[in-house]
């Protein structure tokens, strides 16, 4: 199986270079780990039956050790289930350049800088038909130089980049807003400006759409564009490996990818014009919605009727946060508005929205028992610590590093490198710097900020220095003046 320069880990002779030694020996750090976890697990043997004993005739313990086990016995039954379903997932075929519908790929983007032309430059680069492709670039109000990178790729491709430009920011759904009124194809594509697609990725990513005549959005292989940055990357990218090519290829084996991400994703553009409005000025607890659009939209696609698929070639590099901050500010906006669309989707998930729902309302169920049965195990983990440290403490770290085996030996099987060891050490930094993320988020499930960007003080204009290239001239809109 072919193997990413960046994905294929440490090799028998290879060249030692510094960046292999920090390879090496932080992977020699996580076997180290795992085997002293291990051991100190068995150790506490003999203990851990008294302490169980005792944990029962406690009443917080009795249901501590209910709905660990229930929680147990339904993932492992969702787990075989959905090995079943990865088992016979194939990509829908690639279609030739006839069989292909128009595109329009909108690309919002906010103090990017130079990234956003690199995205750009990606798609332009790619092997779609240009007679069928239109790429519409929104700077949202940047308050960097992002409009003048948006104008010099417009220039490079004057007959494929659309330029548009917010006068002041108003939010990444406002941007989407604005490329989706104003495409004209078939299929509407939204990619992150922090994002880069390899040369077949449009194609294969639009083909399901040819394929399957109830198809209404298509997931795409969002994979980690800077592993090479610090070991937060290294993580999340097998991470993102085991959620997408294990948990969304099982969710598109029943239809109901739940989230389509933002960083590659297409809709059909007649249904997303039936939703346009609603998704625009949705709102949740009275205010309106600025974070999780891209699940918004799935669940209104999914509402209408519509499979929602994922396309495993369809593949695109992204870049992650690198310190420990900005992964948090990311993953608590992840989860408020997992939260949020998680209520929107018990509105009709259960109704007769299509034929075959059964596949969508096991997904939906098993999200739910594990967004609010984790809750309750992190506060009953925390009190069993605080109550017999020394025992607790290593029997938990054990099961962290049993749960890892799972992403990890799928990453090993399918990339076959070494990499898969960081799944442990995910495991661990979970554990140990992310459990709180999940509870936080649903008492703060009311906070809309984006969290992860740095936005303009209220009523400013971003006004971008002139281009250093001759370039198109592109749309200024007004923001007082937009349509909703």
């Amino acid at each position: 199986m072919k193997m990413l320069p960046f994905t294929a880990g440490f090799m028998p002779g290879r060249m030692l270079t510094k960046d292999n030694l920090y390879e090496l020996s932080s992977k020699t750090m996580i076997c180290i780990a795992i085997s002293t976890i291990v051991l100190g697990a068995w150790a506490q043997r003999d203990q851990i039956e008294g302490v169980l004993e005792r944990l029962t005739a406690l009443q917080w313990g009795i249901a501590y050790l209910a709905v660990a086990r229930t929680l147990f016995v339904i993932n492992v039954a969702a787990l075989f289930w959905r090995f079943y379903l990865v088992l016979f997932y194939k990509p829908a075929r690639t279609c030739t350049d006839s069989e292909l519908p128009t595109c329009t790929v909108i690309i919002p983007a906010y103090n990017e800088g130079r990234h956003v032309a690199d995205t750009i430059d990606s798609v332009a680069a790619g092997d779609y038909p240009t007679d069928k492709l239109q790429i519409i670039a929104v700077d949202d109000g940047s308050a960097d130089d992002t409009w003048e990178w948006i104008q010099q790729a417009a220039a490079r491709h004057p007959h494929l980049v659309t330029p548009l430009r917010l006068k002041r920011n108003s939010g990444k759904r406002k941007a989407l807003y604005e490329g989706f009124i104003r495409s004209q194809a078939d299929i509407v594509v939204t990619i992150d400006s922090d994002s880069i697609i390899e040369k077949n990725t449009l194609r294969n990513l639009v083909s399901p759409f040819v394929t399957q005549s109830n198809v209404g959005a298509v997931a795409g292989n969002v994979r980690v564009l800077n592993r090479h940055q610090g070991l937060i990357p290294k993580m999340l990218d097998v991470s993102f490996a085991f959620s997408f090519d294990f948990i969304r290829a099982s969710q598109s084996q029943v239809d109901s990818v739940l989230c389509t991400p933002g960083a590659l994703s297409a809709y059909r553009r007649d249904l997303v014009m039936k939703v346009l409005r609603a998704w625009m000025n949705q709102r949740f607890l009275g205010q309106k919605s600025n974070i999780g659009e891209d699940r918004a939209m799935t669940n209104l696609i999914l509402k209408q009727g519509f499979a929602v698929k994922f396309q495993s070639n369809a593949v695109v590099f992204t870049q992650v946060p690198v310190r420990y901050k900005g992964l948090c500010k990311m993953f608590l906006r992840w989860a408020r508005s997992n939260i949020r669309e998680t209520i929107e989707m018990a509105r009709f998930v259960f109704k007769p929205f299509r034929t075959n729902r059964l596949g969508a309302q096991l997904n939906f169920l098993h999200s739910v028992i594990n967004l609010f049965g984790a809750t309750f195990m992190i506060f009953g983990t925390l009190g069993c610590i605080l109550w017999e440290p020394q025992v607790f403490l290593a029997q938990i770290l054990l099961g962290a590093e049993l749960m890892a085996i799972i992403p990890g030996a799928f990453y090993a099987f399918k990339y076959r490198s070494s990499n898969a060891l960081w799944a442990f050490a995910y495991s661990l930094f979970w554990l140990a710097g992310l459990a709180w993320i999940s509870p936080y988020a649903l008492l703060t499930v009311g906070n809309n900020k984006w969290l992860t960007r740095t936005l303009p003080a209220a009523g400013t204009v971003a006004v971008a220095s002139a281009p250093k290239q001759p370039s198109r001239t592109g749309s200024i809109i007004s923001h007082d003046l937009l349509p909703v």
